[in-house]
């Protein structure tokens, strides 16, 4: 077991899973400018990590989180620093989604502005029955800076996404899983339960497998269908190649590396061919 100090934010690594906790139960864990500079710098750690499987976020004093701290927004400057914080906040969202770790939001009541937006870019969300979520900050005055707008109609079509930033309505829980916001719905008191379950089956896959299933959904969503064909392919032999099946007899099995670094006869024959061919 392994503890990190952070000012706003609880980090703790156990086996291959690291937890962190937004910790600011006082303003329902808002996300002050000092809270999001420490969980982009506990996502650094995690990412460096080889020994590291596993993420679980969730909140401090059953309040996931409250999104942007409204009061600190005056000190991000002008339009441009603003523009500034929200392209800081959208790289930490895009760390997050990028991180070679299957990801677990643990929510329960408010996961709003910011805190859904942090929903958006992981992997699973579990949710109590009285979570609520939404994208309120048309009533402040402002919009979405970091996957409100974006990843939310990504996930849950434009028409929806409309709806829930022009209303700015909180909803229930069962609501974002009916719309495939989130994944599952539990009693208040089984929160914790069910994220343990999670991690049990998702620590028996084989792991490189996981790894390169989310790797080619999520850039295959993105992109159109014979594209994110290309990357279930190379998957797919990739696939192969781990599990003992990597000779194949035209390719080099690493001669061509060996050979540059010790300009053996390989290297001086492609290179003799090659690096005078059509250039006048």
């Amino acid at each position: 077991m392994y503890f990190m100090n952070f000012e706003q934010l609880l980090y703790e690594e156990k086996d291959k899973v690291a937890w962190i906790t937004l910790n600011r139960p006082e303003v329902l864990n808002a996300l002050s400018m000092n809270l999001s500079d420490e969980l982009v710098e506990a996502l650094q750690i995690i990412q460096q990590s080889k020994r590291l499987k596993f993420l679980v976020i969730k909140g401090a004093g059953n309040n996931f989180s409250v999104g942007d701290d409204i009061k600190e927004m005056m000190r991000w400057g002008d339009a441009n620093g603003i523009m500034r914080r929200a392209r800081y906040y959208q790289n930490m969202a895009n760390q997050l989604e990028e991180l070679d770790k299957i990801t677990i939001a643990a929510v329960d009541g408010y996961a709003v502005g910011g805190g859904l937006e942090i929903t958006m870019a992981v992997d699973f969300v579990i949710a109590t029955e009285r979570a609520k979520w939404g994208m309120p900050e048309v009533d402040v005055g402002i919009t979405p800076g970091w996957g409100g707008t974006t990843r939310l109609a990504r996930l849950i079509g434009r028409r929806r996404a409309k709806e829930i930033n022009l209303i700015g309505a909180l909803h229930p829980a069962k609501r974002a899983v009916e719309w495939n916001l989130w994944n599952r719905v539990v009693p208040n008191d089984k929160l914790d339960d069910e994220v343990e379950k999670l991690l049990e089956v998702l620590h028996s896959k084989n792991q490189q497998g996981v790894r390169q299933l989310k790797f080619i959904i999520n850039r295959g969503v993105e992109c159109d269908l014979y594209t994110a064909q290309g990357f279930e392919a190379i998957s797919a032999g990739l696939t192969g190649a781990v599990s003992g099946m990597w000779k194949i007899k035209d390719a080099d099995q690493g001669k061509g590396v060996v050979g540059f670094s010790r300009k053996d006869s390989l290297w001086n024959k492609r290179r003799s061919l090659a690096k005078d061919f059509w250039t006048d």
